[in-house]
């Protein structure tokens, strides 16, 4: 049973030009040039599944991410969760939206608000929702703590105390605080070392299996991706290119772009020391 299901998605930027080109074009009627981030693309995640969606940078992995969790307008198609529309919503219903689908930020260094204590920042997405947990909040705080690996005397400190692996492991506690159904991690180990990606990237699969979470592993990194995800999708310049199973992804991959980007993935882990 499907989770999310996406169609025929596409999305254009206008290219940023100088203020006298746009009022030249404003005069003359000429319109703006632009570049497409997504065409069409449709796909659909299962529940309890991991979806990989690889691609390189400008692939629209990030503008796909942006668009799902309502920070970018589609140009056109559709997206449902649970077979509910999660576009043109007013807020309470995409509030309701947002409780069942939650986002892991690219950088633990910038998606934590650095003049807020931990206690804050994790208490915050209950407030907006009005949520009052059914324990008492300090030991429900303490209980999320620790189900990421977090000491519960973390409530107390700011995120400039932690390293970039607590920070994250921080920004996931706080997208489990409304027990999402779907979490979309987008790029969220590529900014760690590679000890602690894999720290997190186990993390990431206990609370998988143990929540029968599904989730959208977003990622540039071929090994990464395959390593966690059931199924991968690959974009490139905005298409949808291939779909494969990830245990597939070495032997079985048809697109001249997947296999372009394994050749790649292939030279510089044989190259570099």
């Amino acid at each position: 049973m499907n989770i999310l299901e996406v169609n025929n998605i596409s999305k254009n930027f206008e290219i940023e030009q100088p203020i006298a080109v746009r009022i030249r074009n404003f005069f003359t009627r000429k319109q703006a040039p632009s570049f497409c981030a997504l065409n069409n693309v449709s796909f659909n995640v299962k529940k309890g599944e991991i979806l990989g969606i690889l691609g390189e940078s400008g692939s629209g992995k990030s503008t796909l991410a942006k668009i799902l969790m309502g920070i970018y307008s589609p140009d056109s198609g559709t997206a449902e969760l649970n077979s509910q529309s999660i576009f043109n919503l007013n807020y309470s219903r995409r509030l309701k939206i947002l409780r069942k689908m939650q986002m892991v930020f690219q950088d633990p260094f910038s998606s934590l608000d650095p003049r807020m204590t931990v206690r804050r920042i994790l208490s915050e997405p209950l407030k907006i929702h009005g949520i009052k947990p059914e324990t008492h909040i300090e030991e429900f705080l303490a209980q999320r703590l620790k189900e990421v690996g977090m000491d519960p005397s973390a409530l107390n400190s700011y995120p400039s105390e932690f390293s970039g692996g607590q920070r994250q492991r921080i920004g996931i506690c706080r997208a489990l605080m409304l027990n999402p159904e779907l979490l979309i991690a987008d790029e969220a180990v590529s900014a760690l070392d590679v000890s602690v990606q894999a720290q997190i990237l186990e993390l990431l699969l206990s609370l998988q299996k143990r929540r029968n979470l599904s989730l959208i592993f977003i990622s540039h990194d071929v090994a990464v991706v395959r390593q966690i995800s059931d199924r991968i999708i690959l974009l490139y310049k905005g298409r949808l290119v291939e779909e494969i199973d990830a245990d597939k992804l070495l032997t079985a991959a048809k697109h001249e772009y997947t296999k372009r980007l394994l050749e790649s993935a292939l030279y510089l882990r044989e190259n570099i020391t």
